[in-house]
């Protein structure tokens, strides 16, 4: 008998006359390692009713830890749907269970007893799935399984050398779980203002077929398109996740292209001002992705890198003036198309109380590179080839070549990214470095991955949180990031302390 579905196709089966007036129970998790607390929740869970299903978090969505999930989304499904008391097992491509529950609508939700104390929820959904549950007549309820933590068997088991970590040993020195919750959920306090080009990322998805047996071209098919809100908007939505008010200021095309898409897509916390610029589109990258590997292809962009005229400058300008008066910090986010002047950059420099800067070499590779503009900034980062290229070096080390940046453009605290690397943090004014691991094994879309870093990193340290501390916290902030495709899902304040509850095991 078939077990594994898609939620579309259960929903299908589940119509058949035969499963009329079945009690229809779900049970939802991760199951990155099923173990004998699983085995008695299920045997409870269908005790209590007639259909037993288990959704399971897709490998996207899981966010555990490095190396997490340690066994595939498929290899957990194969073996969920080797029980005998599972009757069936779907695949859940959401962030929480939310959406599973409301399109499968049973009649009972089973969870594990750690579950049963909402205020003991790192997650924060338990009380949101009830109230989808009671719309339809459902209800919770809470098994007596013992419970095990997957995460920690499996950190003892898989992660032996994670205790050797050391920024995770000073950041447990120092800090426990309910002090660190208390220092971030501080930051809702914060105001932060945003500057930086607007940009709708859209990502096609498509089969490559080969080459054309007509032409020297490429062949592809396409399938289905997504888009997303990418740049300044994205960082804004990140922010807005910590933060009851956040700020925007950008520029959308002369015609306004997309601006009920941003509009929409822009969280509601956070207010958008913007100017129009002249002999332009709002920017629009496409990129091509190959739907089996999540590989790219091509990518065709739609942007003008113009700087601004005069007039729009000063239209910008004077939309700053009065933003800067509502917000206590600034947070620029610089892709060279166009929108920040030397000019303009010198009076936000005089204004503003914190600035913090992602300065890039753009992924069209025609814009400017602009590192010059931003001395005496308090925090700036950039990734390990930015760096290169700005000093000029191919071979000397990373750490002397922060030092002399940071010296010449006296930046308070230099950030560089190195990929499977992780990062460093030089802080210039004690001249000490603050290294932090990857914390991934799996990228699946690196877009954003630098924008998460520098917003949620300017934040922790404009509150003045731990350095230490500040770098984790960012740094399981951007596995999040890479771990989506474009920017689809934004920063979850609920996964980062299940990330952070797991490191501190």
């Amino acid at each position: 008998m078939k077990k594994n579905f898609s939620t579309d196709n259960l929903r299908i089966e589940l119509n058949k006359t035969k499963y009329a007036n079945k009690v229809i129970g779900l049970c939802h998790g991760v199951f990155d390692l099923l173990h004998l607390g699983h085995i008695k929740h299920f045997e409870e869970a269908k005790k209590n009713c007639d259909i037993l299903i288990v959704s399971i978090t897709s490998n996207r969505f899981v966010f555990k830890g490095p190396g997490r999930p340690k066994f595939d989304q498929n290899e957990r499904m194969e073996a969920l749907a080797a029980l005998q008391v599972v009757d069936f097992v779907i695949l859940s491509d959401f962030i929480s269970a939310e959406q599973n529950i409301a399109q499968i609508k049973p009649k009972v939700y089973f969870k594990g007893p750690d579950y049963k104390n909402n205020a003991e929820d790192l997650t924060g959904k338990i009380i949101k799935e009830n109230k989808i549950l009671k719309k339809f007549g459902g209800s919770i309820i809470y098994t007596k399984s013992k419970n095990y933590s997957s995460s920690k068997i499996l950190n003892e088991t898989y992660n032996s050398k994670k205790s050797k970590d050391i920024l995770r040993d000073i950041v447990k020195r120092n800090f426990n779980f309910n002090k660190i919750k208390k220092l971030i959920q501080d930051l809702s306090s914060l105001k932060p203002l945003v500057i930086g080009e607007i940009i709708v990322d859209e990502y096609n998805f498509c089969e490559a077929l080969g080459k054309s047996g007509k032409e020297p071209m490429l062949v592809i098919r396409d399938l289905f398109k997504e888009q997303y809100l990418g740049g300044s908007g994205a960082i804004c939505n990140n922010l807005s996740e910590f933060c009851n008010n956040v700020s925007l200021l950008s520029y959308v095309g002369e015609k306004s292209e997309n601006l009920n898409f941003i509009n929409k897509k822009l969280k509601k916390n956070i207010l958008f001002k913007y100017i129009k610029k002249s002999n332009s589109t709002t920017i629009l990258k496409k990129r091509f992705i190959d739907d089996i590997i999540k590989s790219k292809i091509l990518g065709l962009y739609s942007l003008n890198d113009a700087p601004l005229n005069k007039k729009e400058e000063h239209e910008l300008t004077k939309n700053f003036i009065n933003l800067n008066k509502k917000t206590n910090m600034t947070i620029i986010s610089d892709y060279g198309h166009g929108l920040i002047s030397k000019n303009f950059i010198n009076k936000v420099k005089k204004a503003s109380r914190f600035i913090a800067v992602n300065s890039q070499i753009n992924s069209a590779n025609i814009g400017h590179h602009s590192l010059n503009y931003y001395n005496n900034v308090d925090l700036m980062t950039i990734n390990e080839k930015e760096l290169r290229h700005e000093m000029r070096s191919k071979d000397e080390k990373v750490s002397s070549l922060m030092k002399r940046l940071s010296k010449n453009l006296k930046i308070n605290y230099l950030v560089v990214t190195r990929g499977s690397s992780g990062c460093v943090l030089f802080d210039r004014k004690k001249i000490k470095f603050y290294y932090s691991k990857a914390y991934t094994s799996k990228t699946l879309d690196k877009i954003g991955a630098g924008d998460t870093m520098l917003s949620i990193l300017s934040i922790c340290i404009f509150n003045k949180i731990d350095l230490n501390l500040s770098l984790l916290i960012s740094s399981l902030c951007a596995v999040q990031s890479v771990n989506t495709i474009g920017n689809k899902v934004s920063i979850n304040e609920s996964l980062l302390l299940k990330d952070l509850d797991y490191f501190l095991i």
